[in-house]
């Protein structure tokens, strides 16, 4: 399996960047924002799900491990096939889009192309209590607000390797301060 792509942007077109690799171009099927970031010429890193079927093999690209965590947990969804959770995750970013699961948010997944209300339902019943707590959420409005985390950090992103879902690895780091380096930062979550 292609776990992560790190290369230079080399062309995007449609919803897929090409990543050369060392003369290898890889095309990445990314989320609108991931799209919208990746600049040309630039040097990027895309965690990846390698998709495979009977007669072709995608790869689907995701800046955040924690996106990609949550389009495996898309996918996972009777009905919901990868093109439909990259729609999904291209209505925001991914906490966001966490938020409106953790919720039962079915009417904000209906937002995403291709993606009706008895499959946005699914999606909510099936994954609400997958995806953890919401960390905050704005009934005012019909998305969730995500509270400031950061998705480079690369001791919450070790933890969620580690099987820890968002939710779990966020808890974990309370209180462990961003001053320490990631192994020391990590090492103090497991303790707990």
């Amino acid at each position: 399996m292609i776990a992560h792509v790190s290369g230079v942007v080399a062309e995007k077109f449609g919803s897929s960047v090409i990543v050369d690799v060392h003369g290898i171009g890889y095309e990445v099927a990314v989320a609108l924002g991931d799209f919208e970031r990746a600049l040309l010429n630039e040097s990027v890193k895309f965690y990846t799900h390698h998709h495979i079927r009977e007669q072709s093999q995608e790869l689907f690209g995701f800046s955040s491990l924690a996106a990609k965590k949550l389009f495996e947990l898309l996918i996972s969804v009777q009905g919901v096939g990868p093109k439909a959770a990259l729609a999904i995750l291209s209505l925001d970013e991914s906490e966001v889009v966490r938020n409106a699961i953790a919720n039962a948010d079915a009417g904000y997944i209906t937002k995403a192309t291709g993606v009706g209300k008895k499959t946005a339902e699914r999606v909510v019943v099936d994954l609400s209590d997958k995806v953890g707590m919401p960390l905050y959420y704005d009934n005012k409005s019909t998305t969730g607000i995500a509270q400031s985390i950061n998705h480079s950090d690369e001791a919450l992103e070790a933890l969620m390797a580690l099987g820890y879902s968002l939710n779990d690895a966020t808890m974990a780091l309370e209180g462990v301060s961003t001053e320490l380096s990631t192994a020391d930062r990590v090492t103090q979550a497991l303790r707990g």
